[in-house]
């Protein structure tokens, strides 16, 4: 099988050489064999990046990561690891959009505002 520097597995994922360090010590990469001190990561590390980096553009915290790469057993399906954690994230996506959307709602009600007062203001609840 084909051995491959961390300096080329950044050049091939676009992902710092440091950044891999990280996901290396953070166990979302397995730690290379060392050959003079040197990493010498399996050519299927380049794959392993890719899903990495696909999940956090989804926004998979490293955490999320880690459970989809380690909290399965070995014998379940990527695409089944994907789905369990997609669910919870959706929902989480979902109640971020309706805060957003509370929130553009609460600006646009502020922007309107012609109070010279903060105590006439309608958009300040009484105590």
């Amino acid at each position: 099988m084909e051995e491959i520097s961390i300096g080329e597995v950044a050049r091939r994922t676009g992902v710092a050489a440091s950044a891999l360090r990280y996901y290396e010590d953070a166990g979302l990469l397995p730690a290379p064999r060392r050959v003079s001190g040197r990493r010498r990561y399996d050519a299927d590390v380049l794959r392993r990046v890719e899903v990495l980096r696909c999940a956090q553009q989804a926004g998979f915290t490293l955490a999320e990561i880690r459970t989809l790469f380690h909290g399965f057993g070995a014998d379940t399906p990527l695409g089944e690891r994907w789905n369990a954690l997609a669910h919870a994230k959706l929902r989480e996506l979902d109640a971020l959009i309706a805060r957003a959307a509370r929130m553009k709602q609460a600006i646009l009600a502020g922007m309107e505002c012609g109070c010279v007062r903060l105590d006439d203001c309608v958009l300040v609840a009484s105590p």
